[in-house]
């Protein structure tokens, strides 16, 4: 096992267009890290830049300490799931599982047995004899990963390998490739472009967005503490409200309603300035009465989540939500009153998260 490290990495293709810039990153021995970002961010040409199946522009990669930046695929001890799998059509499960094996030259009789028993270890000990063609979605998936297992790597790549999956084979799948990633104790980089999967499996992410890495740490720090706006506005499966504010002495007017000013940010603001006011509607508490510091405004949009409710209000115009528990949520076109929690709102000031 080894850990993974990118000191000013950079890939620029024909044409002048910088894919990645100068990224620095390090990724732990045993870590799952995730790499998430809006479609174009540059995480899939990172992933493929460890790999060695896109040439580094500049920087190095650095794989157990041995720097590989210019060792080809075959030599760097990694082994990658593609989003389609990339199973060989001709060639039945063993021989799919087997083949990283086969190119090692391992005897045939050893890498059979190799794949015998990885393919046991996935449930796919009925399955040896057919072609990709003859299974699944998820026993497909279960093959790539079984084949990545029996090449004994010291880091595994992930290009989307859930994407192909259905709803509710997707959380079954993610739930199991994490297991499996906790009993190997696996590097394991693991790029998507869905936030539920990454907030779900990773250790540590990092969020990306034109190449460049925004922000990097657990996902309860991204969740929680979103580093700019970019990050606020692209994590959570309900947006961040992010509300313009001016500072009032020693509270924010904030959609013509005062709000006091966050723990996180006092002492740090300047009467009158400009800023952005941060949270999320998890942390909002609605109520129909009256309360200070909270929003006020019309209930105009209920949308049904299941065990709760994303209410929306028009306060001055401004559309502001708030998350309910079920059986809790008002009536369309009533006056509400959505209270920050005052631990969890934030301020940005030129996009950038205020704090000590």
């Amino acid at each position: 096992m080894a850990a993974i490290e990118l000191r000013g990495l950079t890939k620029v293709y024909p044409g002048g267009v910088k894919a990645l810039d100068s990224l620095d990153l390090t990724v732990p021995d045993g870590e799952f890290f995730a790499l998430l970002g809006p479609s174009g961010c540059g995480k899939t040409t990172l992933l493929r830049t460890i790999a060695g199946l896109e040439t580094a522009t500049g920087g190095a990669v650095v794989i157990g300490g041995r720097d590989v930046t210019g060792v080809q695929p075959g030599g760097r001890d990694i082994a990658m799931v593609f989003q389609d799998y990339a199973l060989f059509p001709h060639m039945d499960v063993s021989d799919n599982i087997a083949y990283p094996l086969r190119i090692k030259k391992v005897p045939k009789a050893a890498r059979l047995a190799k794949a015998a028993e990885v393919g046991a270890r996935l449930g796919l000990e009925q399955l040896m004899d057919r072609r990709p063609g003859q299974l699944s979605g998820g026993q497909q998936q279960r093959v790539a990963l079984a084949r990545v297992m029996a090449t004994q790597a010291q880091a595994f790549l992930f290009d989307e390998p859930l994407s192909n999956l259905d709803a509710r084979l997707r959380l079954e799948a993610r739930t199991f490739l994490k297991k499996l990633q906790r009993e190997l104790g696996v590097t394991t980089v693991f790029v998507t472009h869905d936030q539920a999967e990454a907030l779900a499996m990773a250790d540590r992410m990092a969020v990306m967005e034109a190449g460049h890495i925004r922000q990097i740490g657990t996902p309860a720090e991204v969740f929680q503490r979103p580093a700019n706006t970019f990050v606020a506005a692209f994590i959570g499966s309900t947006p961040m409200n992010l509300l313009d504010a001016v500072v009032r002495g020693d509270t924010l007017e904030v959609a013509g309603c005062k709000l006091p000013v966050p723990a996180s940010a006092e002492g740090l603001l300047t009467e009158g300035e400009k800023l952005v006011y941060g949270v999320r509607p998890e942390y909002m508490t609605y109520s129909a009465q009256p309360v200070d510091g909270s929003l006020t405004g019309g209930v105009v949009i209920l949308e049904n989540l299941g065990a709760s409710h994303l209410v929306t209000l028009d306060v001055s115009g401004v559309l502001v939500q708030a998350v309910v528990p079920e059986g809790h949520e008002p009536a369309l076109g009533e006056q509400g009153y959505a209270v920050p929690r005052g631990d969890r709102a934030l301020v940005y000031r030129d996009g950038e998260l205020v704090t000590a």
